[in-house]
């Protein structure tokens, strides 16, 4: 029987070897003990079959992604309308600042305020 998947640090023989979590290849040209941890597991295929193999998995990957999307719509509707007292909730326990918001404006004027006089302007000559 023809033996398909191999560890390392087993004897393989001549051929092409894939690890698939890495996408490393390793090409014995003689037989010897494949590289790397025990725990690292090697495929032997030709690159034939694994290039026929991509189309493949192209098709399966269009095939499930329409109701992938349907998935993420259900999951959007599903936290609208049940998500709005949770998200209540979050703002109660965050403060409350804006890291995109410029609070430039109304500084000068609430100081101004305080002390009774008017906010001068610094940006330039003085028009009078």
């Amino acid at each position: 029987m023809i033996r398909i998947r191999h560890i390392a640090g087993d004897r393989a023989g001549k051929g092409s070897y894939w690890n698939f979590s890495t996408g490393e290849r390793i090409t014995m040209s003689a037989e010897g003990s494949l590289p790397g941890r025990e725990e690292t597991v090697y495929y032997k295929a030709n690159p034939f079959v694994i290039l026929a193999a991509a189309p493949a998995l192209g098709l399966i990957y269009a095939v499930f992604l329409p109701f992938i999307g349907i998935a993420i719509l259900l999951r959007v509707a599903v936290a609208k309308m049940f998500g709005g007292t949770a998200e209540g909730l979050s703002r109660v326990a965050t403060f409350n600042w804006n890291p995109s918001a410029a609070y430039l404006a109304g500084r000068r004027q609430k100081k101004a305020a305080k002390e009774g006089t008017a906010p001068k302007d610094e940006g330039g000559p003085d028009p009078d």
